[in-house]
This record gives C-alpha cells, sequence and structure tokens, in this order.
C-alpha cells in the first residue's frame, strides 16, 4: 500500500510539472503572438507614414519650386534654388555632424525596453 501511495504522489507530481511546463510554453507563445502583431502593426504604421511623408516632401518641394519660377520669372531658377537648398543641407549632415549625435538619440529612445515590456519583471 505504501509503495502504490509513493508511486501515485510521483505521478502526480510528474504531472502538475508537465502542465506546468504546457502552461509556461503557452503563455511563452501568446507573448510572442503579442509582440510579432505589435512589430505588424508598427511596420504598416511606419510604412504608411513613410510614403505620405514622401508624398508630401516631394509635392511641398515642387509647389515651392514653382512659386519660386513664378517669382523670379523663370522656368528653371526656382527647382535650382530648391535643389541647391537640399544639397547644401545633404552636405552638412555628411560633413558636419557626427554619428554621436544620432546614437545619443537612439540610447534615450531605447533605453531599458526589454525590461519595461516584459511581465515577469514587475511581479518580483
Amino acid at each position: 500500500m505504501n509503495d502504490n501511495g509513493t508511486r501515485e504522489k510521483s505521478n502526480n507530481l510528474i504531472d502538475n510539472l508537465m502542465g506546468y511546463i504546457d502552461t509556461r510554453i503557452d503563455i511563452i507563445r501568446l507573448e510572442i503572438q503579442e509582440k510579432l502583431k505589435a512589430a505588424f502593426v508598427s511596420a504598416v504604421h511606419g510604412a504608411l507614414l513613410a510614403f505620405f511623408g514622401l508624398m508630401s516632401f516631394l509635392f511641398v518641394s515642387i509647389f515651392l519650386g514653382l512659386l519660386l519660377n513664378h517669382l523670379l520669372d523663370s522656368s528653371f531658377w526656382g527647382f535650382g534654388i530648391i535643389a541647391l537648398f537640399y544639397v547644401i543641407v545633404l552636405v552638412v549632415l555628411l560633413v558636419g555632424l557626427d554619428k554621436k549625435v544620432f546614437q545619443g538619440m537612439a540610447d534615450k529612445a531605447f533605453d531599458n525596453t526589454i525590461y519595461k515590456t516584459d511581465k515577469r519583471e514587475k511581479q518580483v
């Protein structure tokens, strides 16, 4: 009788352990699914913002070029001035700005994001 009781307890312990492992696997799968959904939504949102931002930028630049053409009574100087402005900005970005400026912004934006989203850290 004692041997059967021990066997039953160990079977219950193994069943409980297997149930715990299955539950942990399900939780991890749900967390991964949640993160994939968030990444997909962010990607679609970012792509739409990039597309409409680019379209706005292009049409505002064309508008300014045409406006300067009209004001200067020319068919090309307006576009030349706009193009020169963008070339100057490009040169300043290539020569004048160091990557450390952008590294500082990235450090602030992504500081400890892993631990902020980890739900298990909050329970401790």
